[in-house]
C-alpha cells in the first residue's frame, strides 16, 4: 500500500465519491484512471506513478486540537487499513476525520479507550464501504 503525500494527490482522491461514512469518519475513493480528469492546471499528470492501493489520512485541527490525538488517530487509520489492504480496490483512498471525539468522554489524548473507539469505528467504516472483514 502506498501513502498519499502531496496536496494534489489528496485533492484528486477527495474529488472522487464518498464511499462510506460513520459518525466521525468518511472514506473517499477515486479510481486511478479517473484522476486525469481532476488534475489541477500546472500539476504533473503522474500523480500516482505506481498502480495499486493508495491511502491517505486526514485529521484536521478543527476536530482534534492536540497533535498527539491527531497522530494517534492517523496511526489507527493506517493500522486498520493494513488489515483490509488485500480487499481494497486499486484506487486512491482518503480517510477523513469529520467530527471530533468528546474530550469529556476521552480525557487523555492517547487513552486506550479512545484508541479502541477509533479502531472500532474504522472497522465499521470499511465494512460499510462494502469491504469484507478479513
Amino acid at each position: 500500500m502506498q501513502r498519499l503525500k502531496t496536496r494534489a494527490q489528496f485533492q484528486a482522491a477527495l474529488a472522487g465519491k464518498t464511499v462510506a461514512k460513520t459518525a466521525h469518519f468518511a472514506l473517499h475513493s477515486c479510481a486511478l484512471d479517473a484522476v486525469m480528469a481532476v488534475v489541477p492546471q500546472g500539476v504533473s499528470p503522474l500523480l500516482f506513478p505506481i498502480s495499486g492501493v493508495w491511502l491517505g489520512a486526514m485529521a484536521p485541527k478543527r476536530w482534534a486540537k492536540r497533535a498527539v490525538t491527531r497522530n494517534a488517530i492517523k496511526r489507527q487509520i493506517y493500522n486498520v487499513s493494513a488489515e483490509f489492504e488485500h480487499t481494497l480496490p486499486q484506487h486512491a483512498h482518503v480517510v477523513r476525520l469529520r467530527a471530533g471525539f468528546d474530550r469529556a468522554q476521552f480525557l487523555s489524548a492517547t487513552s486506550d479507550k479512545l484508541k479502541a473507539a477509533v479502531r472500532a469505528e474504522l472497522q465499521q467504516l470499511f465494512a460499510r464501504a462494502g469491504v469484507p472483514t478479513p
